[in-house]
């Protein structure tokens, strides 16, 4: 079970746009850019089979997990390289892109935490 961080004597903000307007952990951690990288079901399943191969693919290799066009694929990948959640080294003419897996894991883990110190004290539905 994850136990809770409190602030003592922090207060909560009465209305969303003092919320909005108070910046903390939790503003910080919301990557807009990953989040889009993830958010598209083809990405997704890109870095789910790139991370579950566990060593670095090329473009070809990755675009044969999925029906879509080599180009595309290359264009995802490349998106996803940018958000952070992939590294491309070039071999050559062969780019392979590795999972960054201890950045990732530390970018979800890390909002994860901030998420969990929003939660209102007593909240039923914080507890994992």
């Amino acid at each position: 079970m994850t136990q809770h961080r409190k602030h003592p004597g922090a207060r909560r903000p009465a209305t969303p746009k003092q919320a909005a307007a108070r910046k903390g952990p939790l503003d910080q951690r919301l990557d807009p850019a990953l989040f889009k990288a993830l958010a598209d079901p083809t990405r997704a399943s890109l870095l789910a089979c790139i991370a579950k191969c566990g060593r670095g693919c090329s473009v070809g290799e990755i675009a044969e997990c999925c029906s879509v066009d080599l180009s595309v694929v290359s264009r995802h990948l490349a998106l996803l390289a940018r958000s952070g959640a992939l590294e491309g080294t070039k071999e050559g003419r062969t780019v392979r892109y590795h999972v960054r897996y201890a950045e990732l894991t530390a970018a979800l883990r890390g909002l994860a935490d901030a998420l969990e110190e929003c939660c209102p004290p007593g909240a039923e539905d914080c507890s994992y």
